[in-house]
Order: C-alpha cells, then sequence, then structure tokens
C-alpha cells in the first residue's frame, strides 16, 4: 500500500499511544494525588495497566475505522465513532477486570479517563480534518492530460483528501469537460508554456494522462524538469493505483504490468508460505471445530439436506477444484442447473444459512482446501467455471487473477462488496490486480484485520 498513508496511519497510531497513556496517567493524579499515582505505578502495576488499557483503546479505535482520515470529513460520523469506540473500550476493560481483578484501574480514575482521552482524541482528529481540508497544506499536483483521463484523476483525488494531495489545476486541450464535471477546477494554460506554469503555481507533482501523439506530448520540458529535480513527474496509471489501491483496467497497458510489477517469488519463499499456510489452516480447523459441530447440528435442525456443499471453482493456473463449504442455501437454489449470481438478501438462503453469511461461518470447512494445497488464506475469489468462461470474454486481463492460488479473503473483498454482475466483477478485478503486483507480508497482514474487522462488523455477506 502507499507508503504515504503507511506513514502518517504510523504517526497517528503513536499519537493515540500517547495520549491514552497520558490521558490514564492523568486521571489517576486527579483522583488520587502524586503520592496515589506513584503507588498505583510502582506498587500495583500501573504502568503495566495502562498499557493494557491503551492496547485495547487502539483496538477500538480501529475497529471504528478511526484510522481511515476519509471517515475525518465528517465531523458528526466522527464523534459518533469516536463515542462508540471509547465506550466499547471500557466494556471490554469492565469485561476483563471482572475475570482478573488484579488489573483494574479504578471506576474514579476510569471516569477521568474517559473525559480526558475523548476530549483529547476529539481535539486531534478535528485538526486533522482541518488539515485536510485546508486548501494550502498538502502537494500541489498538475493533472497533464486528456478530459475523460484528467476527469478521473482529479475525482479520485478530491475522494482521497487523506492522500495529502491538492489539485493546484489542469493542462489540458478538452477543458469544457472537465469544467462540467468538475466547476471548480483551473485552466492553467497550454503545454506550450509548461515550465513557467510549474514554477509560477509551485507545483510539486505532474500527473500525466495523454497519449504519446507527436507534437502535443512534451517530452523535453518534462525531460530537463525531471532531470533537474525541480518536479516529481508521474504516469496516471501509477498514479491512481496507489490513490485508489486498485489497478484501472482502462489505463491499463501490458507493459506497465509488466516493468512495475513485483520481484521474483523464491523456491524457499514459495516453500516457507506454502508450508506455514497449511499449519496455520490445520489450526484453525482444530480451534474451530466446536463451532463446526454446533454449524452442522443448527444445518440438520434447519433445513433438508447434506451439511457440506461442494462446487466446482477455478483455483491457481485455471485449474479446477471443489471447494468444500457449509450448506446456506436450500438443496434446490438452482433446480435448473444453471448457475446464477447471489443477489442481496437471496431468497435461497436458508435461515441458519443467512446468520452463517454474515459471520462467514459457512467457509470455516475452506481450511481442508487449504491444507489441500487448492487454495491459500489470502487472494483472488475463487470462481465458478461458468462465470469465469463469461467473464474473460467481457473483461481485459480477468484469467490473469488465476496466476495465484485463491483465497479465504483477499484485498478485492476488503475493498468492495459481495459481487453479483459483470460489473462487480470488474471493480473487483481491478482490486485483484492489485494485490497480485503488490503482493507483500504486510499487506496480507493488513487484508487478516480488515477481514477480522468485517466479519466482527458483517459487512459484506450475502
Amino acid at each position: 500500500m502507499n507508503k504515504r498513508f503507511t506513514i502518517r496511519t504510523n504517526i497517528l497510531i503513536l499519537a493515540d499511544i500517547v495520549i491514552i497513556y497520558a490521558g490514564l496517567l492523568f486521571a489517576l493524579y486527579l483522583r488520587l494525588g502524586v503520592e496515589g499515582t506513584m503507588f498505583q505505578i510502582y506498587e500495583r502495576n500501573g504502568l503495566w495497566k495502562n498499557m493494557l488499557a491503551t492496547l485495547v483503546y487502539l483496538t477500538a479505535l480501529y475497529s471504528y475505522d478511526l484510522y481511515d482520515y476519509t471517515v475525518m470529513h465528517n465531523r458528526r460520523g466522527l464523534l459518533q465513532r469516536l463515542i462508540q469506540a471509547v465506550v466499547s473500550a471500557w466494556i471490554l476493560l469492565a469485561v476483563v477486570f471482572y475475570f482478573v481483578p488484579s488489573l483494574e484501574i479504578g471506576r474514579g480514575a476510569a471516569v477521568y479517563s474517559i473525559i480526558i482521552t475523548m476530549t483529547l482524541l476529539l481535539m486531534q482528529r478535528s485538526w486533522i480534518h482541518y488539515l485536510l481540508g485546508h486548501p494550502e497544506i498538502g502537494e500541489k499536483i498538475l493533472i497533464l492530460g486528456d478530459g475523460q483521463m484528467a476527469i478521473e484523476m482529479a475525482e479520485a483525488v478530491l475522494r482521497r483528501r487523506d492522500a495529502g494531495y491538492r489539485i493546484a489545476g489542469f493542462i489540458t486541450e478538452d477543458f469544457e469537460a472537465i469544467k462540467m464535471r468538475l466547476p471548480e477546477a483551473r485552466d492553467l494554460g497550454t503545454v506550450d508554456n509548461l515550465e513557467k506554469i510549474v514554477q509560477k503555481e509551485k507545483i510539486d507533482r505532474i500527473v500525466i494522462g495523454v497519449r504519446e501523439r507527436r507534437g502535443v506530448f512534451p517530452a523535453e520540458p518534462l525531460l530537463r524538469m525531471c532531470l533537474a529535480g525541480n518536479v516529481c513527474i508521474e504516469e496516471c496509471t501509477s498514479f491512481l493505483e496507489r490513490v485508489t489501491g486498485k489497478v484501472h483496467l482502462d489505463l491499463l497497458r501490458p507493459s506497465w504490468l509488466i516493468f512495475s510489477g513485483r520481484g521474483r517469488d523464491t523456491r524457499i519463499k514459495s516453500v516457507f508460505r506454502d508450508v506455514m499456510q497449511r499449519n496455520l489452516a490445520l489450526i484453525g480447523l482444530i480451534l474451530s471445530l466446536p463451532i463446526a459441530l454446533l454449524t452442522a447440528v443448527l444445518i440438520k435442525l434447519d433445513s433438508k439436506g447434506a451439511i457440506f456443499y461442494r462446487q466446482e471453482r477455478v483455483g491457481k493456473n485455471g485449474r479446477i477444484f471443489e471447494v468444500l463449504k457449509f450448506r446456506s442455501m436450500k438443496t434446490d437454489a438452482e433446480v435448473a442447473g444453471k448457475p446464477t449470481w447471489a443477489t442481496f438478501n437471496d431468497d435461497r438462503t436458508t435461515r441458519i444459512g443467512k446468520i452463517m453469511r454474515k459471520i462467514r461461518v459457512d467457509e470455516i470447512p475452506q481450511f481442508w482446501n487449504i491444507i489441500k494445497g487448492e487454495m491459500s488464506f489470502i487472494g483472488p475469489r475463487p470462481e465458478r467455471p461458468h462465470f469465469v468462461s463469461q467473464l474473460a470474454e467481457e473483461i481485459p486481463f480477468y484469467e490473469h487473477r488465476h496466476l495465484i492460488a485463491p483465497g479465504l479473503t483477499g484485498w478485492a473483498q476488503i475493498k468492495y462488496p459481495y459481487g453479483a454482475s459483470v460489473e462487480d466483477a470488474r471493480q473487483k478485478l481491478q482490486y485483484d490486480l492489485y494485490y497480485i503486483k503488490n503482493q507483500s507480508f504486510l499487506l496480507d497482514i493488513r487484508i487478516i484485520f480488515e477481514t477480522i474487522k468485517t466479519i466482527l462488523f458483517s459487512k459484506g455477506a450475502r
């Protein structure tokens, strides 16, 4: 993921740690005074208790998307999420204190802490809200591109103000089309005066979305500015990938993927990843056995039919395998034998099936697919051969998603709702290609945490 986002998020987390921990210490001081606070710290393990409370706070803030900078643009929503996060944190801490009384902080200090941390966190995020909305704060970019291409880049930047970019203006041959979509857009002039415009407007980055046509593409001035180090120059495909977290199919060229793709996977790395995933899947299967047994009983009590459901899916390199799931639909879900897209509130789903899908319990048996090496923990969602054949004809690069093993969860699953159409499949493919191109351990960790959050809040299930 974009390093700019990662650094900003890490800074915000560190700031939260300081605020929460200092707030807890100050709460102890207000409640007990200097001597009482020192007694709690040195005689009652106060520092460790505060560390536990801080960790719970951070978990709650993350669960309510308070590390997503886009949330900070809505002040009412921000306050609501912050209240929910703090209350949830202290409910969880109350449960911990009940079962482990030695970890208790104290009700008086807890009340002070809630008021202090809530106030400081709200002030901090309101300040960030101001910074993100300030037109003069951020990296100034000039968009040099054709009409529709320039519009897409501008809209992506406006949707993600947290990226830290500010649009200074456009250089384009079709400014009227841009003005119709973006009334506040500025026409900065023509490519003939590119260097003067960059100097006058104090541009930090030029994003290019024009096709290289003789007499139009300003190769020479761009080359001079690039070599002189006066401004950053970037093509639209890479820029949009970084800002949106997906690879845009409309702008995608095979050469771009070839030269900016991920590095080679070594044999040792591949074997280690495979062995680790199979062992983790085995552990997951064992730990989830009580839930699986209860689910099996409920399925039999709820409706007629088998407990498990097997269905052909397309795996790595186009290999067909049978995915294993708990049955969540009626036995006559596809009477005609023709594959059908799942829909929102699908009436073919059983009563227990609706619950299973919301909390993803129906996918527990897929641990077995991982153990067999047919699936991975993280990767593109495995699709049925019928849909793959259809989608491969209508969507460019679709079959490239099968270059890696399908996953129990993935970048597309956490970034886009459950797909039920060709357009949905197209949108999800853009996220799948992003993951394939940028696959890394840190990205996998992020996907796992986001998946846990998705399950807890029942997002995207059908």
